[in-house]
């Protein structure tokens, strides 16, 4: 578990490198690279560790986000600060970010997830500061993300683990249970 905060704070670290002078399009990029190693990272992680449930999860919670990001997008239309469309409310890089980040706090604990809420926090100001969206937009953002992570994901039980397999005569699911 130690070498999945590691990566984290790696992908923290390249977040915060961005200079406090960066361009719009600067703060646009961050964002949205930090927001796509969040992804990542919720579906990545369960995936090496061979935590089905736990990629399904991630999977749900952020197309929960997604889903009810832009179907508000559409309902409630309002004008982008840049003024590129009426799609700025709420923030779906935000949402998106913050399931992420949510699903591996619960799925994984604090240590985990500390430092991919702070990552998600990151691509929530990248947003203003891009002038993709006003802060009211990032805190919607981050609340519809974080409900969809904590609703959806459930702690990963180390007491029970399923691992599929397969070789050239076949393959099936193998089941280890602890008491």
């Amino acid at each position: 578990m130690k070498h999945i905060s590691l990566k984290l704070a790696f992908a923290l670290s390249l977040a915060a490198a961005t200079p406090a002078h960066a361009s719009e399009k600067g703060w646009d990029d961050a964002g949205s690279i930090a927001r796509d190693a969040l992804v990542v990272a919720a579906f990545g992680i369960p995936a090496v560790q061979g935590d089905w449930d736990g990629a399904l999860q991630a999977g749900g919670s952020v197309g929960g986000a997604a889903l009810v990001t832009y179907g508000m997008k559409e309902a409630f239309p309002e004008r982008r600060p840049d003024g590129s469309d009426n799609k700025s409310f709420p923030s779906g890089h935000t949402s998106v970010s913050f399931a992420a980040a949510a699903t591996l706090h619960n799925r994984y604990g604090w240590e985990v997830g500390l430092p991919a809420q702070i990552v998600a926090a990151f691509v929530g100001l990248s947003r203003v500061e891009a002038k993709k969206h006003h802060v009211h937009d990032v805190l919607v953002g981050a609340a519809i993300g974080e409900a969809s992570g904590f609703l959806i994901t459930r702690k990963a039980s180390d007491r029970v683990q399923i691992f599929p397999w397969g070789d050239t005569k076949g393959g099936g699911v193998a089941m280890t249970m602890r008491f």
